[in-house]
């Protein structure tokens, strides 16, 4: 198993992407670094254990899954927590990145308003490029409901993107 990699290594090693996800997941920054500290926190109480039973090279879906559950229980416990918005503020003029920054807020915006599971869904399925079968595991669920999620999801994101979905997915 993975007695050799130990919790510092592989903490700082896979840090950054498990932030990623969760920011997209859940479309706060702050958020986000609460989830993946959590997130690492319930991995290393359990570390010795992981070290038995699961892989070197399912450490990484195991953590997601321990990650995306952590989200579904907060979003649970938040339910009022969150007021969306019907548009994103403008950009200060001297921002770089222009239209390019201004369209990524825009698709963090519509992720927001997609329900959990829908949203982690599309985030592990398109932005993580999981399998099918991957996102299934994660979920928890069959692989038909995860393609019911995503078409699900991907129908609202073109509703709430309109015009604005042809040039996010050129980018």
């Amino acid at each position: 198993m993975h007695e050799a990699l130990d919790f510092d290594e592989f903490a700082s090693t896979r840090a950054r992407r498990l932030f990623q996800v969760a920011y997209l997941m859940c479309g706060d920054f702050h958020q986000a670094q609460d989830l993946v500290q959590v997130t690492f926190a319930k991995l290393y109480a359990s570390w010795g254990r992981l070290g038995r039973t699961v892989p070197d090279t399912g450490l990484d879906a195991y953590a997601r899954k321990v990650l995306l559950r952590t989200y579904l229980s907060q979003r649970r416990l938040r339910r009022s927590g969150e007021i969306p918005t019907g548009s994103v503020p403008d950009l200060p003029d001297g921002r770089e990145g222009g239209r390019t920054a201004e369209l990524r807020l825009t698709l963090l915006a519509a992720l927001r308003q997609l329900p959990p599971r829908n949203r982690a869904a599309v985030v592990l399925r398109y932005l993580e490029d999981q399998s099918l079968e991957s996102v299934a595991e994660t979920l928890g669920c069959s692989v038909g409901a995860v393609k019911g999620l995503n078409t699900r999801g991907l129908a609202k994101l073109r509703e709430l993107l309109g015009e604005d979905r042809e040039l996010l997915f050129r980018h």
